[in-house]
């Protein structure tokens, strides 16, 4: 199975990378990014890109490929919707849009997040932004696209959040965080959690094409 993964600089697309490297059903992984990952392994090819609004000029190095694993993604604290919209919606569809054009038999993933509003509707900014971004995910045609949902999520490997906000509450608080997936097992998931279930989910599909904490971990222990 060859691979694409963005966001491999921050905490999930590195989790997810890592795993697509250990799994032996995994052949090639391609990471999309504008910096380097300081990272060496057989199976990994970086490509550096800097226009995330146009991917005209490295199209031809993303076709026949079977998964997609598209894991970037910006915090919208600070932003207003114009801004988010450009760096989350605009960018993952023009990414997508060129993949569907060179490798329409790929099973895409999103991550997306717990809260995000499909009815596009709503009154919380990014829940609306992500919610038509998933939308029209699922609409492009790709033989299969599903939309990750994650809430909490521990990083596990030496993993850490490129968002400093979050580094904070995990340098301070991830004993109440380790502590509340004691009490509430299915709602918090880890960064190897979710690179196995997306590998899974990429080999196997899933029965619904939105994977809240409790699908994600059903996947992973199926992986």
């Amino acid at each position: 199975m060859k691979v694409i993964v963005t966001g491999a600089t921050g905490m999930v697309g590195k989790g997810v990378l890592l795993e697509c490297l250990e799994d032996s059903a995994v052949t090639k992984v391609v990471s999309i990014s504008r910096r380097t990952l300081g990272l060496e392994h057989a199976k990994l090819k970086e490509i550096l890109h800097s226009d995330f609004s146009n991917f005209e000029a490295i199209k031809d190095q993303l076709s026949e490929f079977d998964a997609a694993f598209l894991c970037m993604g910006v915090s919208a604290a600070g932003m207003d919707e114009a801004e988010y919209s450009k760096l989350t919606y605009d960018f993952t569809m023009s990414l997508a849009n060129t993949l569907y054009e060179m490798s329409p038999n790929l099973t895409l993933t999103y991550t997306s997040g717990q809260g995000t509003d499909s009815t596009e509707k709503g009154k919380t900014m990014w829940a609306r932004v992500k919610g038509k971004l998933e939308n029209d995910l699922l609409a492009l045609g790709f033989k299969g696209a599903y939309m990750f949902r994650p809430g909490v999520i521990i990083p596990l490997r030496g993993i850490r959040s490129g968002t400093k906000l979050y580094q904070f509450f995990y340098d301070y608080l991830l004993w109440l965080i380790k502590l509340m997936k004691l009490v509430f097992p299915n709602s918090i998931v880890n960064t190897t959690q979710l690179g196995l279930s997306m590998i899974q989910v990429a080999k196997e599909g899933y029965a619904q094409n939105i994977l809240d904490p409790i699908d994600i971990l059903i996947t992973a222990n199926h992986a």
